[in-house]
């Protein structure tokens, strides 16, 4: 039952993160970099601090008995992050919901994954086991999946118009897309690397009287605070470069909507993590592959997400078969690596 609880928070954070950017739709006027700001600094400081203090008892009290170099550590894959985090919502501009998100959370799935466990030294004896090979088996399915939804972006490129492109998303840029999607892939994954360098925050978290569950959500304020920072040094830098600083007192654009769109993003966007953080703690020993069930899921809603608002309009039937095969595929690696943690446990 622990396992498929994991699961199922899994799930919902999957939800969250695959959800988060519809809200960003709904803001006019601004330029990406005014409303990526504000989205950032309720979901990379004002939710987490909010969250973590109504989940974690005494939790300044918690980060203050930290070691220097853990809270450092688990920062700095937090600054890495940030990178990732940044350039995610270019590859989401670039590249629309569905293709975006599976092309850049494909890489972060495989890294985050394995290198965890390969930095701890625990990979050989993991994959030494019936359970450890399930896991690694479905990490390959859904690499797999991701693939396939690769492979249908391609094809939408094909055949659609510049005009049904743009119709679905507006600055659709396949090459520019692709480039930005593999250095956020791979920099995305550095939150992982943070988790597991935190764990002794989470202990201590536990040892102060917070329920397991929410155990982790000590070292998101940490995580995040690195990746606050990565984003505003540069939407900052942008706002002053572009002199979009003005957005936020002009007053032609609706702003009390704009920041209430930015706000329900940024909760929702970090709502993925609360429940992740949730997730991880119900994993045991093979906690390291909730990362791979963490994206497929993400993959899985904003792939549905990128049908519903027709960022596939125009594609042939053959196109909407392989993209839909690929999403069957993604979640059914979550099945895959559900049963290995099963197994484990």
């Amino acid at each position: 039952m622990s396992v498929f609880l994991g699961v199922v928070l899994h799930a919902l954070g999957g939800f969250a993160s695959g959800s988060f950017y519809l809200p960003y739709k709904k803001v006019n006027g601004w330029a990406w970099e005014s409303y990526w700001l504000v989205g950032g600094l309720f979901s990379w400081l004002m939710a987490p601090l909010l969250l973590g203090y109504l989940t974690v008892p005494n939790l300044f009290g918690v980060l203050a008995q930290a070691d220097t170099e853990t809270i450092l550590w688990t920062y700095f894959w937090g600054i890495l992050w940030g990178f990732g985090g940044l350039t995610f919502g270019l590859a989401m501009r670039y590249l629309g919901l569905s293709l975006g998100m599976a092309v850049t959370l494909g890489l972060c799935a495989v890294f985050g994954t394995l290198v965890p466990p390969i930095w701890e030294g625990t990979f050989p004896a993991l994959i030494s086991t019936l359970s450890g090979k399930v896991i690694i088996m479905g990490l390959v399915v859904c690499v797999a999946g991701i693939l396939i939804c690769g492979m249908a972006g391609v094809m939408k490129e094909k055949h659609q118009t510049t005009e049904e492109k743009q119709a679905g998303v507006a600055e659709f840029d396949m090459r520019k897309g692709l480039l930005v999607a593999v250095f956020s892939g791979v920099m995305s994954a550095c939150f992982s690397f943070g988790l597991t360098a935190g764990q002794s925050i989470a202990e201590l978290a536990t040892d102060n009287g917070t329920n397991p569950l929410y155990a982790n959500n000590a070292i998101l304020v940490i995580i995040l605070l690195g990746g606050l920072t990565t984003n505003a040094i540069w939407t900052i830098y942008l706002n002053i470069k572009n002199k979009t600083y003005t957005d936020y007192t002009n007053m032609s654009a609706p702003i009390a909507r704009n920041i209430i769109f930015c706000a329900l993003a940024g909760f929702t966007w970090y709502f993925q993590f609360f429940f992740y953080g949730m997730g991880d703690s119900q994993m045991g020993e093979y906690r390291f592959s909730g990362w791979t069930l963490h994206m497929a899921f993400i993959i899985a809603f904003s792939s549905m997400w990128g049908l519903i608002l027709h960022e596939w309009r125009g594609s042939n039937r053959l196109t909407m078969r392989t993209i839909s095969l690929g999403i069957l595929v993604v979640v059914f690696s979550t099945v895959v690596v559900g049963f290995g943690n099963y197994l484990g446990s």
